[in-house]
């Protein structure tokens, strides 16, 4: 029971606890009232015991957004908002591509796709009226669709952006998995390790990184999906049914849970990270503002 894999795509569930000595930190502090982690993953063997590439993850939980009317919404943004900023390092001239992966047409993977409707694309105003909107930062956003829609894979699409827009730094956004329901459409994860698209819905493309691109990449994602085996295992295990033989594949390759009301949950995330990251990358905004702004 205890050795098989379990499929995530958060740090903090990949982690152990105590393996500063193989090369992970683990932070756990807390902001505004969400509680925000951070994994630091710093040597290949920490890499490899995480299943996860090196480089700071942070992930903040979002349960407080259930409790609406205490000005919660803007509280979170602002939060992410922080965390972003510390990741992307702007310097105030560098402008920004996000890109929004993901299909929309599928609400378990719509996140990435619906994120970019609430994001303050720019760059344009800023180059042809400055003297109007130059105290806006030059920000690209961009949906690149799904393979099996345009033929195209995601990475292919930034890359391809990236290397005619020349950008500072590009933000991916896009679905991720999950080992706990209790995560799923309640947890942002943001990484400078860049992202593998459609990994959450068990669809891996090719990645899209620091690496990859040649400029710093950082990936926001939000859980909207659950590997069926895994989740039945993980149950087990909490019921204290050790030596229960699930035979493997019980549940076929391609089999998730997602949420009942996965639509509305993942255009709430997706409206959550779109305005964070409009307070992240245009200084002096409030949510209010962006909310003004998108009209």
């Amino acid at each position: 029971m205890q050795n098989y894999p379990r499929r995530t795509d958060l740090a903090v569930e990949s982690a152990v606890g105590g393996t500063a000595a193989r090369g992970i930190t683990h932070r756990t502090d807390s902001s505004s009232g969400f509680e925000v982690t951070t994994v630091i993953i710093g040597t290949g063997e920490g890499a490899a015991l995480a299943g996860k590439p090196l480089g700071r993850y942070v992930t903040v939980g979002t349960d407080r957004l259930l409790r609406r009317g205490d000005g919660a919404f803007a509280a979170a943004a602002g939060v992410i908002a922080g965390e972003l900023r510390g990741l992307l390092a702007l310097s105030e001239t560098d402008s920004v591509l996000v890109a929004g992966l993901g299909n929309p047409a599928i609400a378990a993977d719509s996140v990435g796709a619906l994120s970019c409707d609430s994001v303050l694309a720019t760059a344009h105003l800023v180059e042809t009226e400055p003297e109007r909107f130059g105290f806006f930062r030059r920000v690209y956003a961009e949906r690149p669709g799904v393979v099996g829609s345009t033929g195209v894979e995601s990475s292919r699409a930034v890359k391809a952006l990236a290397a005619e827009l020349k950008p500072d730094r590009v933000i991916v956004i896009d679905a991720l998995s999950s080992l706990s329901p209790a995560r799923v459409c309640r947890t942002v994860q943001l990484t400078d390790a860049g992202i593998v698209p459609g990994s959450g819905v068990g669809n891996s493309r090719p990645r899209i990184s620091r690496e990859t691109l040649g400029i710093p990449v950082i990936a926001i994602g939000v859980p909207t999906v659950i590997d069926a085996e895994t989740l039945a295992r993980d149950l087990l295990g909490r019921a204290g049914l050790e030596d229960f033989d699930l035979p493997d594949g019980a549940f076929g390759e391609n089999l998730i849970v997602t949420p009942r009301d996965i639509d509305a949950a993942a255009a709430s995330a997706a409206k959550l990270i779109g305005y964070a990251i409009n307070l992240a990358l245009h200084s002096g905004l409030t949510a209010d503002d962006v909310t003004a702004l998108l009209g």
